[in-house]
């Protein structure tokens, strides 16, 4: 099955191929392959409406089953933000540098102790010209952790560099991917979405 991926965020493209490697049978492909399908607008005001919304949309208008993400950073000091508007914090979308800058300007009078907070993730899969129809699927995970006062780390992407798990002495920018897809937010609501996935091949293998 070709498995499409509603983003054109090529860093999460990539970790999640990682997440569904041993999906067998399943091709992932990235929006940006599909360079005349329109952005989803992002207006819902949760992550399971903003995911739900996106895999559906896609799934439509390039008639693939089609798994899409919304995740972000929930602090708490912040009461929940930056939250569904992570990607675009400071204003313009996926400008890392300027939403953690914004991040660090914001949380600047928060104790250390005070700057608790999660990343969430929620995949939604849609399959609308298949079984499931009008359905979307979701399944969750988060990461708890604390927001650091300076970035630590060059890998990953978004908040990485600020954002230091529970448990942890290391950024998940510090940590070789292997090891922070084995605890990520993603890679918690991954595992998920693949159990859910190898079910909904067996009972349909024409979906294959």
């Amino acid at each position: 099955m070709r498995l499409l991926v509603a983003t054109r965020n090529a860093g999460k493209v990539r970790e999640l191929a990682r997440l569904f490697a041993d999906l067998e049978g399943v091709e992932l492909v990235g929006l940006d392959a599909y360079p005349d399908v329109a952005d989803v607008v992002e207006d819902a005001d949760t992550f399971e409406g903003n995911a739900a919304k996106k895999a559906f949309e896609v799934a439509e208008a390039v008639g693939l089953p089609t798994v899409a993400d919304d995740s972000g950073l929930v602090v708490d000091a912040l009461d929940g933000a930056p939250g569904v508007y992570s990607a675009r914090y400071a204003g313009g979308h996926g400008d890392d540098d300027a939403n953690n800058d914004k991040l660090l300007r914001e949380l600047e009078p928060v104790a250390d102790a005070d700057r608790t907070g999660r990343f969430v993730c929620v995949l939604a899969f849609a399959d609308p010209s298949g079984p499931l129809g009008a359905e979307v699927h979701l399944e969750d995970g988060a990461i708890e952790g604390h927001i650091l006062r300076e970035a630590r780390g060059a890998g990953g992407f978004g908040y990485d560099p600020l954002f230091l798990p529970i448990g942890e002495t290391r950024t998940t920018a510090e940590m070789p991917a292997a090891e922070k897809n084995a605890i990520s937010h993603r890679a918690v609501a991954s595992g998920k979405m693949r159990d859910f996935l190898r079910g909904y091949l067996s009972d349909h293998p024409k979906r294959r």
